[in-house]
């Protein structure tokens, strides 16, 4: 079977490529398609086979702009010719299972979310962009509605879904009405390992953008005044800077091996973001570090809550405690959990915390991929390339 790889942009490295990497590993030397992409980002990726962007690659700083040219992208990934495959395998979180395609191809999504900004974050993204009114509230309003539109027309061209969490399938339910099996996303546990010691300080490693909730997080510890340190860059930075006091050190984009000194070292990361699935929390778990995380999203499938007042997890005797949640975003509700850690500090072992966070690897993930997509193609085949398998017009199919 000849695999097609689409993808949305491939512009940054962040999880939705680590997702691209492991399926050009599960088929390797696959072509990959995609709305725009930096050639120096496709190559530190390894990719092998053969990549095509859309037109929007050749106009003005398109690496660098891309989101401007957000309204296009539907008609950018309409105008790509995959005919030559037999499987897509679309990585998507916006416009990636736009793609058009055959009824002898097999469309495979492996959806991150369905567009967040056009559906949950709607009147967020309206907000934070100063949207709400004014001349250029209604043209925004209406892109959006465009893009909710081709939203939904393009999930009727995937012929499976897979989510990158329970909490994602819901939400490709609620909004497409489609059912999707849940893998797991590849976390590289082989890098983040525990260190030597740990140090007297919290961790947030994160985009700096409005939904991430770092600001929040920097309110409640300019309030505790316990030492804590921001890794990561992003427009909001600046307004970050502005909140952080003398316990708070703003350390900006880090590369890699700084990330994993500072998360092996950590007391605890700190997470507030309502998050698909969230990286970061099982990263820093397989450092052997606890997680303060805000309780709602993908967190509930990777962080094991601690069970205080001798109460037993789900699991028993066996059950891993991973971190503490807290219920509000809010400062006060963070540093309440903050201070129940301080409390419960000595109940984390951090090789437990490592073996829950290995569950999570690279080659579960690219198992779990090869076998869905190799038995689902096994129907498809079977089917006489159609994957209804109940009666048409009172005439058995088979």
């Amino acid at each position: 079977m000849k695999v097609a790889l689409m993808h949305e942009w491939l512009v940054n490295i962040g999880g939705s490529e680590k997702c691209l990497a492991s399926f050009n590993n599960v088929f390797p030397g696959s072509d990959l398609f995609t709305v725009v992409y930096d050639p120096l980002a496709a190559a530190s990726m390894g990719l092998t086979g053969k990549i095509t962007g859309t037109f929007i690659q050749k106009l003005p700083r398109a690496t660098r702009w891309y989101p401007r040219y957000l309204p296009l992208m539907p008609l950018a990934v309409e105008q790509l010719n995959l005919d030559g495959y037999d499987i897509i395998l679309s990585g998507s979180h916006a416009f990636a299972k736009g793609v058009l395609s055959r009824g002898d191809q097999m469309h495979v999504c492996y959806c991150h979310t369905p567009v967040r900004y056009a559906w949950d974050l709607y009147h967020q993204y309206l907000r934070q962009w100063g949207l709400q009114r004014g001349f250029l509230s209604w043209p925004a309003r209406s892109i959006l509605h465009y893009l909710r539109l081709f939203d939904v027309i393009s999930a009727n061209r995937v012929d499976h879904f897979i989510a990158n969490s329970r909490y994602v399938a819901r939400r490709i339910w609620r909004t497409y009405r489609r059912e999707a099996a849940v893998i797991y996303p590849p976390v590289d546990v082989d890098f983040f390992r525990p260190g030597a010691g740990r140090d007297n300080f919290f961790m947030v490693l994160s985009r700096l953008v409005p939904y991430k909730k770092v600001d929040l997080i920097v309110e409640a510890f300019a309030q505790n005044g316990l030492p804590l340190v921001v890794v990561g860059d992003g427009p909001d930075i600046n307004k970050i800077k502005k909140l952080a006091a003398k316990n708070i050190e703003i350390l900006g984009w880090q590369p890699s091996e700084e990330v994993l000194r500072y998360m092996s070292r950590a007391r605890a990361l700190v997470f507030a973001a309502d998050e698909d699935f969230g990286i970061v929390p099982v990263e820093a778990q397989a450092c052997g570090t606890p997680v303060i995380a805000y309780g709602k999203g993908g967190v509930l499938e990777t962080v094991n809550p601690l069970i205080i007042n001798g109460g037993k997890g789900p699991g028993g005797s066996d059950y891993i405690p991973t971190g503490i949640f807290f219920e509000r975003q809010t400062p006060d509700s963070l540093n309440g959990a903050v201070a129940e850690f301080i409390r419960q500090e000595d109940r984390f072992d951090p090789q437990a915390l490592r073996r829950r966070a290995l569950y999570f690897g690279r080659e579960r993930f690219e198992r779990e991929i090869r076998h869905f997509i190799q038995d689902r193609w096994r129907e498809f085949r079977s089917k006489g390339f159609s994957p209804v398998r109940e009666e048409v017009r009172g005439v058995p199919w088979e």
